[in-house]
């Protein structure tokens, strides 16, 4: 099967790894992988700014970058869920209308794609340890994913994964809010971290880098013992 990948402007920069690892993940899994290195951003940092001709202008690149043809995979539900929710409001009557509506069904996130495109629940990846599975706010609210990442976490080799206390409540990074209102994002992850480290695990794991990266800055000012992974870095093999 080939799938087109679409890596977000924010791995690219912070996590090439995790864009590394997706590759080699959906390889194992029989995938030919296409990458077209001109892609670049979905447009959500100006839409969700309220910049909405400029997300437009954005999103008009991305999807002359993505054909019909193929699947398109994601490593972030943050970023799928933009242009499977909102791409639907920019492009809504307009010449591009109709493509748009396709690269949408044919768009999904890393995990949803495995479980339920490709029908597995185990990938033959191992990681010895306790982890609790953090679901991103875009994964379960946009993405509409619960039990696919941890269909897939749960058979991974070695892990013990533990039920995490308000699994479902935002970890306060969103983004410009992060920036914006820093005070209120910081005491959100505190609260997070603080169900993380009740549960005594070693890795925090998710679908989405931005809740990661948030996270591990503050297990990272504190000096906890505690370390963040992205579900693609879990599940390409051995760590």
């Amino acid at each position: 099967m080939k799938v087109e990948l679409f890596i977000p402007c924010f791995i690219d920069q912070c996590f090439p790894q995790t864009a590394l690892n997706t590759v080699k993940v959906l390889e194992n899994l029989g995938c030919e992988v296409i990458y077209n290195p001109q892609q670049t951003c979905c447009g959500q940092p100006a839409f969700n700014s309220g910049f909405w001709d400029e997300a437009k202008e954005v999103g008009q690149k991305f999807l002359n970058d993505f054909s019909e043809e193929h699947y398109i995979v994601c490593p972030s539900a943050s970023c799928a869920g933009m242009i499977k929710n909102y791409y639907t409001d920019l492009f809504l009557n307009s010449a591009a209308h109709n493509k748009c509506r396709t690269v949408q069904q044919n768009m999904y996130e890393l995990s949803d794609f495995i479980v339920n495109v490709l029908k597995k629940d185990a990938v033959g990846a191992s990681l010895k340890g306790r982890a609790v599975y953090h679901s991103s706010c875009a994964s379960l609210r946009e993405c509409h994913l619960k039990d696919e990442p941890l269909r897939l976490l749960k058979n991974v080799e070695g892990l013990e994964l533990v039920d995490l206390p308000h699994a479902d409540t935002c970890c306060g990074f969103g983004g410009t809010f992060a920036v914006k209102f820093e005070s209120i994002s910081t005491a959100m992850a505190q609260q997070k971290i603080d169900n993380v480290m009740s549960r005594e695990v070693e890795y925090i794991i998710s679908t989405d880098v931005s809740c990661l990266l948030h996270l591990q800055g503050y297990i990272d000012k504190h000096h906890l013992p505690l370390k963040t992974l992205h579900i693609a870095d879990v599940l390409v093999g051995k760590a």
